[in-house]
């Protein structure tokens, strides 16, 4: 394979396929896929595909930008300085790593750690909507502008959206600053640790029923 899936996201598995497997199988199998990916120069830079992690039937989805060097190096998502306060601040709102999900925007680093071209998004796009197809969270925290305008709305400013739930194909979703312009600003921490403390909320509210 290689190749994205297809606008309907059913291009990877057959009917029969999506009813007898569980969410690790497709998952797995839509990251095999994803490895083989060459649907634009991303991966020719990088050294590799960073898919994501975490617990396939997660009820929390966090969505990133995209692999640092760190990221790169390891194949995994939010390890470097960023995904270490990432930890700290999930664990404080009482989240621990394997009970997430956490993924990013596109899967491979873009040269230097920049922002994702347009056409980078669009052509890693499909495979972070064939994730949220497969795991169907509750609840997607958006980490940072890319994420907000990918999934929700282009344009559309953290600092505007947070605080608010939107809505979008049967999960709430709720935007935050990334842990890296924290990193930056430290002043943006506690409107952070606010989003983490509402996502906690509607988390537990939930799950009571």
């Amino acid at each position: 394979m290689g190749h994205p899936p297809d606008g309907s996201q059913l291009a990877l598995f057959s009917a029969s396929q999506r009813e007898q497997a569980g969410k690790p199988e497709l998952l797995g199998a839509l990251a095999d896929s994803a490895h083989a990916c060459r649907a634009c120069s991303l991966r020719a830079g990088c050294r590799s595909v960073v898919f994501g992690e975490g617990d396939p039937h997660a009820r929390l989805l966090l969505v990133g930008e995209g692999p640092g060097q760190v990221e790169d190096e390891q194949a995994r998502p939010f390890v470097g300085p960023a995904g270490q306060l990432l930890d700290r601040i999930l664990l404080a709102a009482g989240f621990r790593r394997e009970e997430v999900f956490i993924t990013n925007v596109v899967m491979c680093r873009p040269p230097g750690n920049r922002v994702p071209l347009p056409e980078e998004v669009a052509a890693c796009r499909p495979w972070l909507e064939r994730k949220l197809a497969i795991i169907h969270p509750e609840i997607i925290l958006c980490l940072g502008a890319l994420a907000l305008h990918t999934l929700v709305e282009p344009g559309l400013a953290v600092g505007r959206a947070r605080g608010r739930w939107l809505q979008r194909d049967g999960s709430l979703v709720l935007a935050t600053y990334h842990p890296a312009a924290v990193l930056r600003d430290p002043g943006k921490r506690r409107p952070v640790w606010e989003d983490f403390c509402l996502v906690r909320s509607r988390y537990l509210e939930s799950a009571r029923g």
